[in-house]
């Protein structure tokens, strides 16, 4: 039973359900749902789909990640990032509005939802770890201009194109003397009332004395009364005959059964991309959740929602839907809500049936100006440059991380850029593991502590080196600890011994003892002695297992201070007790 509430987290919460948590989550639900409906429609139109595939793709896989996540208040559906990565992976393969680009999308969440419960399956949560936060936050930063960037064209109610800043900047350009004044109207008016709404509408609803949760649903249905009304005005007015471009008939029914592609063409070309977007909508997904659980003192496991978030792709794959993942805005939204558990979503998942069924015809005449400042809007709240000036007061080496990810999206695209953000975040990790920090450290006065001659004021000894290795040794770093040595043991040196003190070594793999094998070879044959201090008991079984210490031509020491006692002379000792 205990095997299996771990891959049904629903039997665990849901054994302590009661009516408070019940009217909790259905509060949530109805915040989140008003909220959802015109961020589906603008998602699935940045991902270059249908209005309704955004709404489809809002319902089955919130069930799905309901069942199977364990997130309490995580928010599954379209979020801008992934929308558009699947706009740059699907239309390499088919033209935008064809059967083939939905196909390719169903196809798409398809193998992202595979990868990710394959992952979750085999544990593997731990891979995303090795993408470094500064380089998401710089891929997510370019990625929101590039977004924001893309919806200008209908804003403009111009048609452009292009996956890059400069194509879009280009073909923007080129098509200004296109631009329709009432779109622009629209569009502009719908974005400044949007980022009004954010800031101002609700501090103004609770000085006119409304309770605070109603002050919170008014502001969330702020993207409703722009889409009410920018509707209305488009359908009174006759806007439609006078350019003004609008989202027109969304089918009144709800997610219909649909089979992804099993083309071998197709699915080799997309599978790269599809690994792509699961990392990336992984991460963002993981980060949130896992902020959200530690206020209220929660626990998520990384495996399980790999899985929670793998069927919810799966289940947008086979009811028209295109991948999904955590959004940050409508997560923080349900939480602020009150949202208790899972179940929030599953309310949510329902309104939006209803809204699928019966409200689709009111959308008829909603300007997609409208839909593209909601985007806009969600977007630039996304957008952190000053990341940039963080990590260059605080490493150089994750600015130019940072700075090279945000460039090579902005310029080349999402696709090298969330690429080179993977191949960066590894190379950041192997450029620092490959250089461990290993310190000389000396006697502090009056103690038997060490600490690092060029930090503190500490006795040393012209005869004796002790070197503190602050890190395992394997493969990747060995040689490092190895050309160290060389460097400070040259022939004619007063240096009597050397000892590597591994108090902080977990490990040392075969590599590391082949070079620590090295060290010891040259420093016999320049008699100087080689010694160990402060091994841990792992460590040294398995160095035991080797003909090491055998051929060590010093000794293995408990402490270094013993070292020290046992390697320097008298009067060093004399004046280390004083």
């Amino acid at each position: 039973m205990t095997t299996l509430r771990r891959y049904l987290p629903i039997l665990d919460w849901g054994r302590t359900y009661d009516k408070n948590a019940f009217s909790n989550d259905m509060i949530a639900a109805v915040i989140v749902t008003i909220m959802l409906i015109p961020q589906s429609l603008a998602y699935a139109l940045l991902a270059g789909l249908p209005p309704e595939a955004g709404i489809y793709a809002s319902i089955a896989p919130i069930i799905l990640y309901a069942i199977f996540g364990t997130s309490r208040a995580l928010a599954v559906g379209p979020v801008a990032v992934v929308s558009l990565l699947t706009a740059s992976a699907i239309g390499q393969v088919a033209e935008q509005g064809t059967a083939g680009y939905a196909v390719a999308a169903l196809t798409l969440a398809f193998l992202s939802g595979g990868f990710l419960l394959l992952l979750g399956v085999f544990r593997l949560g731990f891979l995303a770890n090795f993408l470094s936060h500064p380089v998401i936050a710089g891929f997510i930063t370019a990625s929101g201009i590039l977004i924001a960037t893309s919806q200008l064209k209908h804003v403009l109610g111009v048609s452009a194109d292009g996956h890059t800043l400069p194509q879009m900047l280009a073909s923007i350009g080129s098509q200004l003397d296109q631009i329709n004044w009432i779109t622009v109207g629209i569009g502009i008016t719908a974005t400044v009332f949007l980022f009004w709404v954010r800031k101002n509408l609700k501090p103004l609803l609770k000085r006119t004395g409304l309770s605070p949760l109603m002050s919170d649903i008014l502001t969330k249905a702020g993207p409703v009364a722009a889409v009410v009304a920018t509707t209305v005005a488009v359908w009174a007015l006759d806007l439609s005959n006078k350019g003004v471009k609008i989202v027109g008939d969304v089918p009144q029914s709800l997610p219909p059964l649909t089979m992804p592609s099993m083309s071998p063409d197709l699915i080799s070309t997309l599978l790269v991309p599809a690994i792509l977007i699961s990392i990336i909508g992984f991460v963002e997904s993981i980060s949130v959740a896992q902020t959200l659980a530690a206020k209220r003192r929660q626990r998520i496991d990384p495996d399980q929602e790999l899985i929670g978030l793998g069927a919810a792709n799966l289940g947008a794959a086979f009811t028209g839907g295109f991948p999904v993942t955590g959004g940050f805005s409508r997560s923080v939204v349900n939480f602020d809500a009150g949202a208790e558990t899972p179940a929030a979503g599953a309310y949510t998942a329902m309104g939006l049936a209803i809204a699928a069924l019966f409200l689709t015809p009111l959308v008829y005449f909603l300007p997609t100006a409208t839909l593209a400042a909601t985007i806009i809007v969600a977007v630039l709240s996304l957008v952190d440059l000053s990341i940039l000036k963080k990590t260059w007061g605080y490493s150089k080496a994750d600015f130019a991380a940072v700075a090279a990810t945000i460039l090579l999206t902005l310029v080349l695209g999402v696709e090298v850029g969330v690429a080179s953000g993977v191949i960066i975040s590894l190379f950041l990790h192997l450029y620092h593991t490959s250089r461990p920090h290993v310190a000389e450290v000396g006697l502090v006065p009056g103690t038997q502590h060490f600490r690092n001659i060029l930090r503190h004021d500490v006795k040393t000894d012209s005869t004796l080196v002790t070197l503190r290795v602050d890190q395992s040794l394997f493969f990747v770093n060995a040689r490092f600890l190895e050309d160290l040595i060389q460097n400070r043991v040259t022939d004619g040196c007063d240096i009597k011994n050397v000892v590597l003190m591994f108090s902080a070594v977990n490990e040392v793999d075969y590599s590391a003892l082949e070079s620590l094998e090295a060290i010891n070879l040259r420093l016999k044959d320049l008699g100087v002695g080689l010694h160990l201090s402060e091994v841990k008991g792992p460590v040294m079984d398995r160095l035991k297992r080797s003909h090491f210490l055998d051929e060590l031509n010093g000794r293995v020491f408990l402490s270094q201070f013993e070292a020290w006692r046992n390697l320097t002379n008298s009067r060093n000792i004399e004046n280390a007790a004083e």
